[in-house]
């Protein structure tokens, strides 16, 4: 399949600095799920990468396992979508190596945008951000945390937060495979 993106836009789901429920910093487990489900997304959207943080090494060993099965193993015959979905997740030990090979393939520092659950003061809607995407060229990496959300560090290191996903009742808790499909569709989905 030929694929081509307008947008320059890559994403990256952070499993380390994340907070728990209590609000402490930790390190969040990789799941395969989320890289299944988080690659077909991109894909479906025209996303460029889908990088995948983690600062452990275990970690890093059952990210090339299970990209390994698709990408060379039975699954890549059993099910060449899905092989084409995981060929464009890049693993990473931080947001800074992300940035760096963002920085690298695109010839400029990307914007940094966060995501987050919770309002926070100046965020940027759905519109403006589209807007963004659709007529500056400026690369966007888009940010996603896992546990319960970004670490305020990468809150703080971001050029903008995007507005918080808001559904018709008061509970707020999507996964992070929900919450990356509806932002993707908000941004780059058909009106």
């Amino acid at each position: 399949m030929n694929r081509t993106t307008d947008f320059r836009l890559d994403i990256a789901l952070l499993h380390h600095p994340v907070i728990n429920k209590t609000g402490e910093t930790i390190g969040s487990a990789v799941t395969n799920l989320d890289l299944h489900d988080l690659a077909r997304a991109a894909l479906t959207y025209g996303v460029g990468r889908y990088y995948l943080a983690t600062p452990y090494e275990d970690q890093h060993e059952l990210v090339s396992q299970i990209i390994g099965h698709w990408q060379d193993g039975h699954g890549a015959t059993y099910n060449p979508a899905r092989k084409e979905a995981l060929a464009i997740i890049r693993p990473a030990y931080s947001l800074d190596e992300i940035v760096a090979d963002v920085q690298a393939r695109r010839g400029e520092t990307p914007l940094l945008v966060a995501t987050s659950a919770r309002p926070c003061t100046g965020a940027v809607g759905f519109r403006e951000m589209r807007d963004h995407l659709e007529h500056d060229r400026q690369p966007v990496l888009l940010l996603f945390g896992t546990a319960h959300g970004l670490a305020p560090e990468c809150l703080g290191r971001a050029d903008a937060v995007l507005q918080p996903i808001r559904g018709r009742s008061s509970y707020n808790h999507l996964s992070v495979r929900s919450a990356v499909a509806i932002v993707l569709d908000r941004l780059l989905g058909t009106p």
